[in-house]
């Protein structure tokens, strides 16, 4: 999984994401969003994503935002594992 931060968003239900470690903007559609309403979302918030290639360029795909993911761990009783390094 990449991860990256919402760079911008429309009120058409699309936005972009800027990966982290990469060149260019990635397109994500709300019909790609995982644990998360495309309301919910805010430009500035953190994401997880999968990326696919299209004939337009890449795109995010399988998007989540991170926070919600360790919430969701939290309530579950999960707890990260942490690595010694």
């Amino acid at each position: 999984m990449e991860t990256g931060t919402i760079k911008t968003k429309t009120d058409r239900g699309f936005g972009f994401i800027t990966a982290e470690g990469r060149e260019g903007d990635l397109f994500f559609h709300s019909n790609e969003l995982v644990g998360v309403t495309f309301e919910d979302l805010q430009v500035g918030d953190k994401v997880q994503f999968e990326i696919s290639k299209t004939e337009k360029g890449d795109n995010a795909t399988k998007v989540s935002k991170v926070e919600a993911q360790a919430e969701a761990k939290e309530e579950s009783g999960e707890k990260e594992e942490v690595k010694a390094e």
